[in-house]
């Protein structure tokens, strides 16, 4: 059976680190090629439907941890605090496999990107499904503890920002509509980027909840992976449509 080994951990979660800083470096001049995006860009040879496309590359995310708690013997998640921390991981990748890829109207997926997403998946529902749970250790109260509570209050805030968001984004178009309009309501009002802000939000709560370097990493590469995704559509809002209200900012209300 499998072993907590802290040396496999840090050196995984460094990694994780320093691809943040990569896709930071790569995407913050020029938006990755998908979505609206892709057309001022060249285009990529294969695609897949959107639904089809997502529900491939968020599947290894819950399957992984998934696979790995299955491996252990006897089961470890204990305390009540880390077998939460674990559900809330699976839960997110749930909602992000099993139903958000079932409502999505986006264009068709370059493989491509599929494929790089699908080892990201595979690289980092490994790192946090390990780290929990063959390697965390927390006390038996760390659910009263206030790291606990305020990440998981911050967690839930930002994936009830990022599904409300989500939800607004598809009512824009009809089914079969493949046209950008502005995005209207909830913190679209004050920012380009309210289901990205809700993202990142929820995952430094996770962070913070775990209080592990592998969360941590994780935060820090969403920042720096859809962060700058954010500021890309600000822009092209500003540039496709003259009656965009002037006063959103990109990603962060009232600052950026």
């Amino acid at each position: 059976s499998m072993q907590c080994y802290p040396g496999l951990v840090l050196a995984l979660s460094s990694l994780l680190g320093a691809l943040a800083l990569l896709q930071l470096s790569l995407y913050l001049r020029v938006p990755s090629r998908y979505g609206k995006h892709e057309e001022r860009l060249c285009r990529p040879r294969g695609r897949l439907p959107a639904r089809c496309a997502w529900f491939l590359q968020e599947l290894p995310s819950f399957l992984v941890p998934a696979l790995l708690l299955a491996l252990r013997s006897p089961p470890r998640l204990e305390p009540l605090g880390c077998r939460l921390l674990c559900c809330l991981f699976c839960w997110h990748y749930f909602y992000r496999t099993f139903i958000y890829p079932f409502f999505t109207r986006g264009r068709p997926f370059p493989l491509q990107l599929l494929f790089f997403g699908m080892l990201f998946c595979i690289y980092n529902g490994f790192l946090q499904g390990y780290y929990l749970i063959y390697c965390a250790e927390y006390p038996n109260d760390w659910c009263t503890d206030i790291r606990f509570t305020s990440g998981l209050l911050l967690f839930l805030l930002g994936m009830g920002i990022n599904i409300h968001s989500d939800l607004l984004l598809r009512q824009l178009r009809k089914p079969g509509e493949v046209t950008y309009k502005i995005p209207q309501g909830g913190l679209f009002t004050y920012i380009s980027g309210a289901n990205y802000f809700g993202e990142i939000v929820e995952w430094f709560g996770f962070a913070i909840a775990t209080w592990s370097l592998p969360a941590f990493a994780f935060a820090l590469f969403t920042l720096c992976c859809i962060g700058p995704r954010a500021y890309h559509h600000h822009r092209y809002y500003l540039k496709t449509f003259t009656d965009y209200p002037k006063s959103r900012k990109a990603l962060i209300p009232f600052v950026f």
